[in-house]
């Protein structure tokens, strides 16, 4: 099956997350559409509250079927940090920030989640939300030049390459967005 099937928005201002959800749902029947959003993005601890809103946010302005994603980088020795907070501690602080708050910390555990919120044209009615998590550590050092965000110190359990040294399809076979995806895929299909 080619994706030339049923149309789904997606709002993001990111391109990179967008090719990357364009390819992981590219042979499931699921065409994305990207609506270039700047959403609102509330302050919560929870992604997937953080999806949500801005999901309510996009819908006041997009018709149709929609998803909005978010996602986070969660490191066990830092409490979750910086967790929902990724897109702004990436902008600030960088991999290289994460790498100097983790210099002299053996725990290194980490996990990326990833939250996408649903709806179709009647919010009241429906939204329904998906959940992937990978698990992983944080590297020493950044390695690869792929991907975006923290993709170059996050190394997934089982690997011993970043996500940034992995190419696209490898990446997308197991990512936390590929899972969320997947998630969504499978029901909405359904």
């Amino acid at each position: 099956m080619t994706n030339r099937g049923r149309v789904v928005k997606f709002a993001t201002g990111n391109l990179h997350k967008f090719k990357e959800a364009q390819a992981i749902l590219f042979n499931t029947g699921i065409q994305l559409e990207m609506v270039s959003a700047k959403t609102m993005e509330i302050q919560s601890d929870d992604l997937t509250e953080v999806a949500v809103a801005s999901l309510r946010d996009a819908r006041s302005r997009e018709h149709g079927p929609l998803i909005v994603e978010d996602a986070g980088l969660f490191v066990e020795s830092l409490n979750g940090f910086p967790g929902p907070y990724s897109a702004y501690v990436n902008r600030t602080l960088g991999c290289d920030g994460i790498l100097r708050l983790l210099a002299d910390s053996r725990g290194r555990s980490a996990e990326f989640r990833s939250a996408i919120a649903y709806t179709d044209d009647d919010l009241r009615l429906r939204v329904k939300t998906f959940l992937g998590v990978v698990k992983g550590r944080i590297s020493d050092e950044m390695r690869g030049q792929r991907g975006f965000g923290f993709d170059p110190i996050f190394i997934p359990t089982g690997y011993d390459m970043t996500f940034a040294e992995m190419g696209v399809e490898e990446k997308s076979q197991l990512s936390h967005r590929a899972r969320a995806l997947e998630a969504f895929a499978s029901w909405y299909l359904s």
